[in-house]
C-alpha cells in the first residue's frame, strides 16, 4: 500500500509503498477514504515534540472496514467508520472513571509498528493511527461508525477537529445557555469551538484570530462577534463587549504561550480558560499568581475534547443530522496523497480550516 513517510523532520514527506502488517486480536484493517491534516500532524513531522523516524503520521480519518481481527464484533468489513488516535481498554482507572483519552493502558501496537518499509525496515506508526495511508491497523476502540450518507471526507473531520474544538465547550467546560464564550484561533478546532458554543446556547461567541479570511468566515459557523488580533487591542475589546467584565469561557485552540496566557487574561472573574491547542515541547507559561485565587479562576486542560467516541460520535452526527453542526463547510481543499506536502504547507500558512488528503 502507499503512504507518506516522514524520513527527516521538516522536509518534504515522500509517498513510498509499505507493507502493513494483518490486523492482530481487536485490533481492525480499515482502507482509507480521507484523512485531514491536524496541525498536530505538521508539529510533528517539522519536529517539534520530537520522536522516532522514520514515521507515518495522520490521525483524523475515515474509511471502511476491510478486514477484523480475532475477537472484534463491534465492526464488519464494509463498515464506514471514523479512525481517531483516542485508543482504551476500558479496564484502566481512567477508563473506568470514564475518560478514555486518558487510557493508561499498553497495546501491542504500542510494541510493535505494523509498518515495514520495502527493505523490511519498521516504519512507526504515528499518532496511533498512521493514516496518511491507503490503509491503516488501528485498535477497534480507535473506531466509531458512521452513516453512509455521510461523504466520508466529511466524516473524517469528526476523528479531531470537530470532538477536539466543540467537545472542549461541550465536555470539558460544559458551558451553559447564555455565556459569554471567546475563542482565540479559528482553525480546525477553534471553529468547532465556535460551533459547540453555538449549540451550547451562547450568548455571545467572540471569535478572535489573526487571518483576515477565518474571521469572514466565523460568523457562518456561529460567531456573534470576531476581533482582528493584529490590529485590535484583544483585551479592550472583549472588555468592550462584555459590560467591562471579561469573558465567562475563553478557549485557547492554539497551541503557543503567549496564547495560552492570552485567555486567562481574557476572563472575567470567576471566569473560565481551556486550553485546547498542545504547544511544542519546553513552553512555559507565565500567569499572574495572585489573580488565579483571587479572581477565583479556572485553568482546564481538555485533551480531544475529553471524548467518549461511544457518546461523543452519536451526538455529533445527531447535531449534522439536524443542521446544527457544519461538517462539509469545513473542508477548505482537497488533495491527492502525492500532494500531501501543498496541504501541510497551508496548514503552516495559517489559511485552512481543514485540508483533506483524499485517497
Amino acid at each position: 500500500m502507499r503512504a507518506a513517510v516522514c524520513r527527516g523532520f521538516g522536509e518534504p514527506l515522500a509517498v513510498e509503498e509499505l507493507e502493513l502488517a494483518a490486523p492482530g486480536p481487536d485490533e481492525v484493517r480499515v482502507d482509507i477514504a480521507a484523512c485531514a491534516v491536524c496541525h498536530s500532524d505538521v508539529t510533528f513531522a517539522d519536529g517539534a515534540w520530537g520522536g522516532t523516524l522514520p514515521a507515518v503520521y495522520g490521525h483524523e480519518a475515515a474509511g471502511r472496514v476491510s478486514e477484523v481481527g480475532p475477537g472484534v464484533t463491534a465492526v464488519a468489513p464494509g463498515d464506514p467508520v471514523v479512525v481517531t488516535l483516542i485508543r482504551s481498554c476500558g479496564r484502566c482507572w481512567a477508563c473506568r472513571r470514564g475518560d478514555p483519552v486518558l487510557c493508561a493502558a499498553s497495546f501491542p501496537l504500542d510494541e510493535r509498528s505494523p509498518l515495514t518499509d520495502a527493505s523490511g525496515a519498521p516504519v512507526g506508526h504515528g499518532l496511533r493511527t498512521a493514516a496518511f495511508a491507503e490503509q491503516v491497523v488501528v485498535h477497534v476502540s480507535q473506531l466509531a461508525a458512521v452513516p453512509e450518507e455521510l461523504p466520508l471526507d466529511a466524516a473524517s473531520l469528526l476523528a479531531c477537529g470537530v470532538i477536539t474544538g466543540a467537545g472542549a465547550v461541550l465536555n470539558t467546560a460544559r458551558v451553559e445557555p447564555g455565556a459569554t464564550v471567546v475563542v482565540i484561533g479559528i482553525g480546525g478546532v477553534g471553529v468547532n469551538a465556535v460551533q459547540g458554543a453555538r449549540i451550547a446556547g451562547a450568548e455571545r461567541i467572540v471569535a478572535v484570530d489573526l487571518v483576515e479570511e477565518k474571521l469572514a468566515l466565523a460568523g457562518r459557523f456561529g460567531a456573534t462577534d470576531t476581533v482582528a488580533a493584529g490590529s485590535t487591542d484583544v483585551a479592550a475589546a472583549v472588555r468592550e463587549l462584555t459590560d467591562g467584565r471579561g469573558a465567562d469561557y475563553v478557549f485557547a485552540s492554539v497551541g503557543a504561550g503567549p496564547v495560552m496566557e492570552q485567555a486567562v487574561g481574557l476572563c472575567r472573574r470567576g471566569g473560565t480558560a481551556v486550553m485546547v491547542g498542545i504547544p511544542g515541547n519546553g513552553v512555559r507559561l507565565d500567569l499572574d499568581g495572585i489573580a488565579i485565587p483571587n479572581d477565583g479562576l479556572r485553568i482546564l486542560g481538555s485533551k480531544m475534547g475529553s471524548a467518549r467516541l461511544a457518546e461523543d460520535i452519536p451526538r455529533m452526527l445527531g447535531h449534522w443530522a439536524r443542521g446544527e453542526l457544519l461538517l462539509e463547510e469545513l473542508i477548505s481543499s482537497r488533495h491527492p496523497l502525492e500532494g500531501i506536502n501543498d496541504a501541510f504547507d497551508e496548514v503552516r500558512r495559517g489559511g485552512a480550516l481543514r485540508s483533506v488528503v483524499v485517497l
